[in-house]
Parts: structure tokens; C-alpha cells; sequence
């Protein structure tokens, strides 16, 4: 059917003769209506909601005015409608509900409160999004009957003004759980949100980790002791956390969730949403500034719990299958609805987007769980607690020892048992002594924290830290940290050194276990490094290879690359920790009780030495960086050094820190100025430095036992990479574009840094790589404040720079850093040189490493793509043939 013909219009328009009237007109013909309506109207007859008493004035009222005049005669209506037992009559209407489509809902019907059970269409009053109920009669009659409401409504006042961040030893829970509980009681005895955002507000306003752990503890205190049943949630929402790694829930909320439910619950649309996230970059600051400006809204909140908001988050990691969105999308938005003030939403919606931002990290939050556990109990526990008066009379390092025993126990328990599910309810029923160890010890599929070895620059500093002891040196394999768990039924998992569940990615390293198992073995816990490898010829491929397995769902019979599992330890055996064990011995069990497999399961290659072998270490260790390793592992063999090897190297018998019971008084001071100004470690600071950082503090060295440490880096095990024992290696001038937030003791800084090279042919920035290594500490805090959030040189999101991420800031590019680093790689995430040396992938740099900033250099020196293509040529020519390079995985390469 053809279209008709549009009429073509004319240029010979002319205007109307008719007057052009202005809005003015027609509202005034309309006032003059009104008046004369309300004079003919009766004295005892209200007119459009205004009773006979109604002025001219009253006639101006704003809208919001209005509806509070409105809603106070509805009350007064129906105060005089109950009868004389006070209680309202009862409903009389017998109305059968209309049916669909024959007449348009009645005002009473629109302006009903909005059901938990069922999900209606919404409607929208003055940029408020309320549901009406599906019964248009059920609130008739009641007190039910919605109402303008202040959205600041009724806060809890008595945990907004609790002092968290008092010192635990004068702190008293005792002074707030009376009143807390009477607000409580509405909740059914249940803790509220806003005690929980209370401790989040004062934990974000101080970078001071003393006073972080604190407040966690006072907090933690006071949930004990008020409502212990909300100590797991409280401890889950606060390490920022629904699970552990190695369980698969997560919230899968992307940010469009966020932004709906900010839209709908705050009135906010889309140009002044953009508006806050270009002006604040933080989704919880976001959702701060947009609470405050709401004044009222149609639904009363509903105080959130903190049991509530931890059950809502694993109902959205939950929702699966057909509607699983729009189920997610309800309980988000009810959780932002319901949040009371501008503090509870930010918290709420970083919670969301899992950026919560308060620096409490794993190990702050196991020393506050411990030290709250030394001052406080459930009402129906027995376990014994330190009275404060006892801990305030004791000097700082006479505390220190009072709180270190539990903080290790507590960290020792979790390292085994990385699960608040099974630490907390134990906590709470024998609090911390040392049957923790033994009722959260290592267990079968549920992974241990990997112990960590330390870094050091070069051979020679190796050497010189290993002086006097036996040591065996590893090669440092490029492939995947596995640990392989095995029990007497040969069910088998299979964990990455994140605690990342990987059994479905290496079935045939499940269906090799049954084979390696030697006889008189049941069960088992291992760790070992899985490389791909050439089935024929044995030969090692890159981590690139590796890289391209599939993560779920993989078959025996589709796998293409094959992998070879290279063991070095044994932690678990037929029902016994081997943990206490020195590595000599773990070493040899493995070695006798398994069985090898050449190309599929065999022994990381190692040699037994000692720091006069100077010349056979430096050997091995081109051996291993020839084959394409990334350097090699050396451990310590024994829990006592080699007397005879002291001897003859004429090392001191006792150059290691004593133990508590022989440890001598700390030394004078040189100076008094000097010990007043000079930072005093303590447990809570420095647990997560040393977690951090890999570098040696100064002071006594501490003992290096030859024992499995889980979740520790210590000099026992140390590392040698060949980015770092090169004395001339090649470097790269790249701009700092963009930074993350920090996590640990770095949260106060931009720490990981993004790193760009210049592409002259489009102008444009091309984002390299990632950097968190190489920076002080001063660094870092003149980096934070050169680049503040707020400051002239952090800008919106700029289109000249070719990433596909989004930091937590934008640098305004401005100068240059040089950086070392181990290898350039192939790279799907970052887009730098595509093209030059590959059509589909860019290049990239594994660990990189902050050498200075070159002053001498401009942005337009820095180096090109061009560059960064022939350093990756000059890589490759010296490597064999066969090898395409590398390719990054997030999560993998340091630390491995």
C-alpha cells in the first residue's frame, strides 16, 4: 500500500490576525472562577480542599503547604470518625472492586502505601516513586493512609552520638545498650544500620589506624554485648563482603541499578544524576548529596537493620534465572529508600558497589575482633575477659604483649579458616584462647592462606640475609600458585593462591590425583605451580598459553593446553597438619608419599645450598631465568642455623630477634627530641604494613623458621626476580593518568597508579599498565596531594586517553615517571601499540616498578607506542622461537 503524499508546504505563510493572548490571561480567567466559586459556594461547604475559613492567603499556598494543610484535616476527619473506645470504626464498604479498564482509580486509591509483597506499577508524586497498594480500599478507615513525610525523619539520634572512637579501655558499652535497645525494640530487638554507619563515619574521618581499630573495636563491643546475633553481618558489611573468595556469590549489580534506584527513590533525573557524578565521582557521594536534598517523600522509611541490609545483599547474589533484575532492582531500591539520612545512603550504596572506602581491611578488622573479645562477652558466655581497670594501668608495651596473644591467635585461626562464618560463632561462644586453633584449624576444601616469601633486590642481598643457615633454592615457575586439596573419598579442589576456586578449570589435574597418591596416603593438602607444557618434548610454555584454558566448565576431552602440576609443599596429611613442620621434612614426605609423572606431576627443581655457594646459586639461577622463569624461590631448611657454617663463616650465633622470654629491655634513645617525635610501632599499624609490603624493617631481625606460615611474608622464603637482578635493564617514560583508592594503610593515597605512552600519530594517551611498586611513603602522601580529588590537577574523564576502566580519579596529564619492569607483554585489556605488534591485542608490562620522575622530560617526550613495540621486538629475539610472549591476568603474576 503506497503512502500517501505529504503536503508540501508553502512559503507565503502569513500570521494569524487573531490576538496572541499570554499565559497571564488564561490563569487569570481561571482565578477569577475560583473566586467567584467560593463565594457562591455554601458557608458549611469546603472548596477544593480548603475549609470555609479559608483567606486569600491560604488561596497562595505553596503545594507543599497545601498538602500539610490537607493531611491535617484528614487526621482531624478521622480522630472525630472513631468511636468512643478510641479505636477507629470498623471498614463497612462492601463495594465490589471495579473491574478492569471501566473507570479511571479514584484519587483514594492512588495515594496508597506501597506493599513489601507485591510489585505494581508505580506512579510518581513530586519526584517520588511510591507503589500503589493492588486492594484501592484497604486503607480506608486506617491510619495506613499515605502521608508527606520528612525523608530525615526520626534518625537515631542516641548511635549518632555514640564515641567510638574512644579509647577501648574507657569506653563502656553498657552506658548506650539501654537506650540502643529501647530504639531496637521497634525491630524486634535487632541492631539498627545507623550504629553500623555511625562507626563508618568516624572510621572515614581519620587516616590514623590507631584510631580505626579503635572504633571497630568499640563497635564490635557493643554489638557483642547488645545483640550478638548481629555480629556476623556487622563484621561481613564492614570488611566490605558477603563470602568468603573461594564460594561463588556475588551481587552482580552493574551501575545503571544504582543510578535507577537513585533516580526513583531521590526524584533525580538524568542531567542533574550526571551532574553529582561528574561534580563527586563516588557513587556513595552521589547517593549523600541527592538524600540530602530530599526533604519529603510519600513513604516513611523503614529503619534499616544491619541483619537486614547483609540478608538483602544475599538475596540479590541469590537471584537467578527469569526476572532475577527486577528482583534485584526492588531490593536495591528499597534499601536506598529505606536508608534514614544522607550518611546511611552513602554507606549503603558503596556497599552496593562493594568501593566501601573506610580502610578497614582483613587484618584491622582480626585485631579489633580480638581485642574486643578480651573486653567483652555475650550476656550467655562464660569465657573469662580482661577487666579495662586491669589493661589502663599497664604501660603501652606491657599492653602491646596483652593484645598480641590474642591478635595472632585470631590471625593464626583465620589464615587456616579464611571464613567469618566459622571464626565469629566460635568467637562468640569460647571467645579467644587457643581451642580457636584448634576448632578453626585447617580443614579439607576450605582453602589456607598461602604463605608469602619476601622480595629482595638482587643474589647478593639474598646472601647476605640467609647468612649462616641451610637453604634450598626453587625454580620460580611462570604458571598458576595451586593448592590441591584431596580427601579419603578422592573428592578433589583445586584453589588459586586467592582462594579463587579452580577445579572446574584443571579436570585433568583431577583426574590425575588418583594416580600420584602413593599407597598408605588418604588425604591430603598440597601446593604446587601448574605451567603449561609440551606434552612431547617437555618443554615449558609462556603463562600466555596457560592464560587462554577456559575458567568453567571445561571438559578432558576439549582441553588443548596442557598443563604439568610442579609441587614444593605439603601442608595436610591423613588427618594431621604438617604446618609446624620445618621444610626439610615437609619437603621429603612429599617427595616419598607421591608419585611422579614426568610432563604431569613432578617436583619444582631445586638444589640445596648455602650462602658460601655464591657462584652455584648465581648458576641455578640462570639456569632457571634461560627456561623462562621469573626468577627463583629460596627457603629455609631448618628451624636453627647451621652452627658449623656459623663458625666458618664467623656470622654471630644470635644475630636473630630472642624470644619473649629472654628479650632484653628496648634501648635508650639518643636524644629526647628524637623520642618524642619518633613513631613507636604498634600490633594494629604495623600488621598491615608487613602484610603490604615485603620490605625489612629495621630494628633485630626476626627468627627465620623454617615452618608454614600461612597468610605471612617473612625472610624465611624469599624471592630473587630477574627485574631485579639486572644491574642494566631497560626502562620506559610513561605519564600517570588516573589512580585508585588505596586499600589497607594505602587508603589515604592513590595506589594502584595508571600509566600511559603517547601515540604522536593520534595524539592520544594509551594506558600501559598499573603500578603499585617502587613508591615511599612520602611519595605516595605528595602524590595525593599534588593529585587531591578536589584539587586543580585531578580533571573529568578525558577523551584523549584510550582506556577502557574507570580509576577512582583522572591525573591531568602533566609529567613523567621512569619505569623498570620484568617483561612486556601481550595484553586484552589495555590497547597501547595495537596494531604494531599484534591486530587484536596491545602490549602491556608485568611488574612494574616506580624507578623516579623525570623532570627533564615534558609530557611530549615521554615515550611512544612505537617504543613500547620495539622493546617488545628486542624481548622476543632473545627468547626461543616457539614463544609469542606473555599475555597479564588480573590477580596473577606479584607475590606468586
Amino acid at each position: 500500500m503506497a503512502t500517501p503524499n505529504k503536503r508540501r508546504k508553502r512559503n507565503d505563510h502569513q500570521a494569524s490576525p487573531q490576538t496572541v493572548r499570554s499565559l497571564d490571561y488564561f490563569f487569570g480567567k481561571q482565578k477569577g472562577k475560583e473566586i467567584k466559586d467560593v463565594d457562591a459556594a455554601p458557608s458549611d461547604a469546603p472548596v477544593d480542599g480548603l475549609s470555609d475559613g479559608a483567606t486569600e492567603n491560604e488561596s497562595q499556598l505553596t503545594d507543599e503547604q497545601l498538602a500539610q494543610k490537607l493531611q491535617a484535616q484528614w487526621d482531624d476527619e478521622e480522630r472525630q470518625a472513631t468511636n468512643g473506645s478510641g479505636k477507629p470504626e470498623p471498614d463497612v464498604n462492601t463495594d465490589p472492586p471495579r473491574e478492569k479498564d471501566k473507570s479511571p482509580p479514584d484519587k483514594s486509591e492512588q495515594l496508597q502505601p506501597e506493599s513489601d509483597q507485591e510489585a505494581v506499577q508505580s506512579a510518581q508524586v513530586n519526584g517520588v516513586d511510591v507503589q500503589p497498594a493492588a486492594n484501592a480500599f484497604s486503607a480506608m478507615g486506617k491510619k495506613t493512609t499515605l502521608s508527606l513525610q520528612s525523608a530525615t525523619a526520626e534518625e537515631d539520634t542516641t548511635s549518632h552520638n555514640i564515641p567510638f572512637d574512644e579509647s577501648p579501655l574507657t569506653f563502656d558499652p553498657q552506658k548506650y545498650i539501654p537506650n540502643l535497645k529501647k530504639q531496637w525494640a521497634s525491630e524486634g530487638g535487632a541492631a539498627t544500620y545507623a550504629i553500623l554507619t555511625r562507626c563508618f563515619v568516624l572510621v572515614n574521618s581519620t587516616q590514623s589506624r590507631i584510631k580505626i581499630v579503635d572504633t571497630l573495636v568499640n563497635l564490635l563491643r557493643t554489638i557483642v554485648e547488645g545483640d550478638p546475633d548481629s555480629l556476623l553481618p556487622t563484621v561481613w558489611l564492614a570488611t566490605n563482603s558477603i563470602s568468603p573468595p573461594y564460594i561463588d556469590i556475588e551481587l552482580g549489580l552493574g551501575g545503571s541499578a544504582i543510578s535507577k534506584a537513585l533516580k526513583k527513590v531521590c526524584g533525580l533525573d538524568n542531567a542533574s544524576l550526571k551532574t553529582l557524578y561528574n561534580k563527586h565521582g563516588d557513587a556513595g557521594d552521589v547517593a549523600f548529596e541527592a538524600k540530602k536534598r530530599q526533604s519529603l517523600t510519600l513513604r516513611k522509611p523503614k529503619p534499616l537493620t544491619i541483619r537486614g541490609v547483609f540478608d538483602g545483599l544475599l538475596k540479590i547474589a541469590n537471584a537467578k534465572g527469569q526476572g532475577c533484575q527486577e528482583v534485584k532492582q526492588r531490593i536495591v531500591e528499597r534499601l536506598v529508600q529505606d536508608a534514614r539520612g544522607a550518611e546511611e545512603s552513602r554507606y549503603i550504596v558503596r556497599t552496593l558497589v562493594q568501593h566501601l572506602r573506610i580502610g578497614a581491611v582483613k587484618t584491622t578488622m582480626l585485631i579489633a575482633l580480638s581485642r574486643a573479645f578480651l573486653l567483652s562477652r555475650p550476656p550467655d558466655a562464660d569465657f573469662a575477659t580482661k577487666p579495662q581497670s586491669e589493661l589502663a594501668k599497664l604501660n603501652k608495651q606491657a599492653l602491646a604483649e596483652v593484645y598480641s596473644h590474642g591478635e595472632e591467635i585470631v590471625k593464626a585461626s583465620f589464615a587456616r579458616r579464611p571464613n567469618y562464618n566459622d571464626l565469629v560463632p566460635t568467637l562468640l561462644e569460647i571467645g579467644v584462647c587457643d581451642e580457636l586453633l584448634v576448632r578453626c584449624g585447617l580443614a579439607l576444601h576450605i582453602p589456607l592462606r598461602p604463605m608469602l616469601g619476601g622480595i629482595t633486590r638482587d643474589l647478593g642481598e639474598m646472601l647476605t640475609r640467609l647468612q649462616g643457615r641451610d637453604f634450598s633454592c626453587e625454580f620460580k615457575y611462570d604458571g598458576q600458585r595451586a593448592q590441591v586439596h584431596c580427601d579419603d573419598k578422592g573428592k578433589v579442589t583445586i584453589f588459586s593462591r586467592h582462594l579463587d576456586l579452580m577445579t572446574d578449570k584443571y579436570p585433568d589435574l583431577v583426574a590425575l590425583v588418583p594416580q600420584i597418591r602413593g599407597e598408605g596416603v588418604s588425604s591430603f593438602i598440597l601446593e604446587g605451580e601448574v605451567v603449561a607444557v609440551d606434552r612431547d618434548s617437555g618443554e615449558l610454555k609462556p603463562f600466555q598459553i596457560l592464560a587462554n584454558r577456559a575458567r568453567k566448565d571445561v571438559v578432558i576431552q576439549s582441553v588443548k593446553v596442557d598443563v604439568c602440576l610442579f609441587a614444593f609443599d605439603l601442608m595436610y596429611l591423613n588427618g594431621e597438619e604438617l604446618l609446624d613442620r620445618p621444610f626439610r621434612e615437609r619437603r621429603s614426605l612429599l617427595r616419598s608419599l607421591f608419585v611422579e609423572k614426568p610432563t604431569h606431576f613432578t617436583w619444582v627443581k631445586s638444589m640445596d645450598a648455602t650462602s658460601a655457594d655464591f657462584e652455584a646459586v648465581g648458576d641455578f639461577f640462570k639456569q632457571a631465568t634461560d627456561i623462562k622463569c621469573e626468577g627463583i624461590m629460596v627457603k629455609v631448611l631448618d628451624n636453627l642455623p647451621n652452627p658449623e657454617l656459623q663458625a666458618e663463616m664467623d656470622v654471630p650465633s644470635a644475630p636473630e630477634e630472642p624470644t619473649a622470654a629472654a628479650k632484653p629491655p628496648p634501648a635508650p634513645t639518643k636524644s629526647k627530641k628524637k623520642a618524642k617525635t619518633k613513631t613507636k610501632p604498634n600490633p594494629s599499624s604495623t600488621a598491615d604494613q608487613d602484610h603490604e609490603s615485603g620490605e625489612k624493617k629495621s630494628g633485630r631481625r626476626k627468627a627465620l623458621l623454617s615452618t608454614y606460615e600461612p597468610d605471612k611474608r617473612l625472610d624465611s622464603w624469599l624471592k630473587v626476580k630477574k627485574d631485579y637482578n639486572s644491574s642494566s635493564f631497560d626502562t620506559i617514560d610513561l605519564i600517570p593518568v588516573g589512580g585508585w583508592h588505596g586499600q589497607g594503610r594505602k587508603n589515604a593515597w592513590w595506589s594502584p597508579i595508571l600509566l600511559a605512552c603517547r601515540n604522536p600519530d593520534t595524539g592520544s594517551l594509551e594506558v600501559v599498565t598499573k603500578c603499585i611498586s617502587g613508591f615511599t611513603d612520602a611519595f605516595y602522601k605528595a602524590n595525593k596531594e599534588k593529585y587531591s580529588e578536589d584539587g586543580p590537577n585531578t580533571i573529568s574523564r578525558p577523551s584523549y586517553v584510550d582506556y577502557g576502566g574507570s580509576p577512582d580519579v583522572w591525573f591531568e596529564p602533566q609529567e613523567v615517571w621512569e619505569m623498570a619492569f620484568a617483561d612486556i607483554t601481550l595484553s586484552p585489556t589495555y590497547t597501547a601499540a595495537i596494531g604494531m605488534v599484534s591486530e587484536e591485542r596491545g602490549l602491556s608490562m608485568r611488574f612494574p616498578r616506580f624507578l623516579k620522575v623525570r623532570d627533564d622530560k615534558g609530557i611530549d617526550e615521554a615515550s611512544t607506542s612505537e617504543f613500547l613495540a620495539r622493546l617488545y621486538r628486542k624481548q622476543e629475539a632473545k627468547a626461543p622461537q616457539d614463544e609469542k610472549g606473555k599475555v597479564e591476568e588480573e590477580g596473577e603474576g606479584e607475590d606468586e
